[in-house]
């Protein structure tokens, strides 16, 4: 065994969050000799600022909604009791729990070699951190995204947070926040936010919330994050930020009005990302990279064909699930460089986990419109579906795109609690070459939520039923009953 540092490096992989994790396990799993180098805290920024602390909060947020609308369930409706910090600290404790599954001892343990520090290219098969050159058969780079800072004159005298400090760093209630962007991101800790009695404000540049999806999607979170006192401003622009002793003022531009006031203690980003390259001196390995990310082929090759990069850092979807997929893609294309395979972002489910959720994989209508596509479209609100009428949660719809004239699924929306659960059936579905018929056909336990996709597979079924059809099984019915 060559001592740590030395020899040669079946895979050196720079990055420790999901992308780069996945990979290193992989290939030390398969028995290749792996070096792994981290500059901030392992697991990345879906285990401490992304995914994990945002749900967590989330699920807080989501009790203490639940305790004020007490008698949607029979319940005394009240104004929860809580403390501020302590939702905060129960987040962090959550998160501890699941970092040793991320650590720098179990990665150890699996024989990876790990190094902290800044990477940098010495040359295409070398990388050095500090003073330690790592010599490489392939790398691969998976240093992921952070939050774009937009260039607002005065922001940098504002108290500002975003994903990447406000889980750490807020530990005092603010009164008011004000929240620009109304992505994923901008909505899920928006509605944490007001729930935990904070007055939020929410500029967003676009004319609606959560423009990747459907209006009806994007509308039904609209009004739900206006249900919980969220002022929601449209088509805005902040251009210019002022400090006046402890108040913030930030300056709203809505296209035909005057520019507004609002006055806030603190403003959280949530603009877009960017991705992390700097310092990596792309050039001396002769990686090609745009503004946008690092270039890639479909089998997650740079321009150098030993260097692979996955994640965040190759560009949109933003998400954990697709640096999984791109690292489990990237380690086998290294091991069998013969049989390479290709990336397939086809069916990929996401869910933006507000009240209620919104979760789709495929094409949208909107999508389908602007390609052309022809659809069959069948719709259902969720109050069909029995389970959430008696857990008191039947806000929402489902629908589902089927090519024209077919079964098969083009793409599904789901706004309901426990959509981010429900969508994996279509997607499943979709992987499989499954059509409609089949999930019409398949037993769904009752009551529960996924019983809304059956539902609307039912609905296929009934718009194939043809007049001639009916009228046949009418003079059937007609003749059994004279029989």
């Amino acid at each position: 065994m060559a001592e740590k540092g030395k020899g040669t490096y079946n895979v050196v992989v720079i990055g420790a969050g999901t992308a780069g994790l996945v990979t290193a396990a992989a290939t030390a799993g398969l028995g290749g000799r792996v070096a792994l180098i981290e500059r901030g805290k392992m697991g990345g920024d879906c285990l401490n600022t992304g995914c994990v602390p945002s749900k967590a909060l989330l699920s807080s947020a989501r009790l203490i909604a639940q305790v004020r609308r007490g008698e949607a369930w029979g319940l005394p409706g009240q104004e929860p009791v809580f403390d501020f910090a302590q939702v905060f600290q129960s987040m962090r404790e959550r998160r501890q729990r699941i970092a040793p599954h991320d650590s720098q001892e179990r990665f150890e343990s699996l024989g990876v070699d790990v190094f902290h520090g800044a990477a940098r290219f010495v040359s295409p098969r070398e990388v050095a951190v500090g003073d330690t050159v790592l010599k490489a058969r392939n790398v691969v780079i998976a240093t992921g995204s952070r939050a774009a800072i937009p260039p607002i004159e005065g922001l940098q005298d504002a108290r500002v947070f975003t994903n990447e400090t406000i889980f750490d760093e807020l530990t005092e209630k603010p009164l008011r926040m004000v929240v620009l962007g109304a992505g994923p991101v901008g909505c899920e800790l928006g509605q944490v936010l007001a729930r935990l009695k904070i007055s939020v404000t929410m500029v967003q540049r676009g004319r609606r919330i959560l423009q990747k999806e459907d209006s009806d999607a994007s509308d039904a979170a609209l009004a739900s994050l206006q249900a919980d006192g969220i002022r929601v401003v449209l088509n805005a622009d902040v251009k210019m930020v002022t400090r006046q002793g402890s108040r913030t003022r930030v300056w709203v531009e809505v296209e035909g009005r005057d520019r507004e006031p609002v006055d806030c203690d603190a403003i959280l980003l949530a603009t877009g990302r960017v991705p992390n390259m700097e310092g990596l001196n792309l050039e001396a390995a002769g990686v090609a990279s745009t503004p946008h990310g690092i270039t890639v082929d479909e089998q997650l090759r740079t321009s150098q064909r030993h260097i692979f990069a996955a994640g965040d850092i190759v560009g949109p979807p933003y998400f954990t699930h697709v640096a999984d997929l791109h690292a489990r893609t990237v380690a086998r294309n290294i091991l069998l460089p013969w049989f390479p395979a290709k990336v397939d972002h086809s069916v990929i489910p996401w869910c933006t986990f507000t009240s209620p959720e919104i979760a789709r994989v495929g094409l949208n209508e909107e999508e389908a419109i602007k390609r052309a596509v022809a659809y069959d479209l069948y719709k259902q609100p969720m109050a069909q579906a029995d389970r959430a009428i008696v857990e008191g949660t039947e806000a929402g719809f489902a629908k589902v795109l089927a090519a024209k004239g077919t079964d098969r699924i083009l793409g599904a929306t789901i706004v309901s609690a426990r959509a981010g659960e429900i969508i994996h059936e279509f997607a499943l579905a979709m992987k499989a070459k499954i059509g409609l018929k089949t999930i019409s056909n398949l037993v769904h336990a009752y009551p529960t939520y996924s019983e809304i996709a059956r539902k609307l597979a039912d609905d296929l079924r009934k718009t194939r039923v043809r007049p001639r059809a009916q009228a046949l099984f009418a003079w059937l019915y007609r003749r059994a009953r004279q029989d």
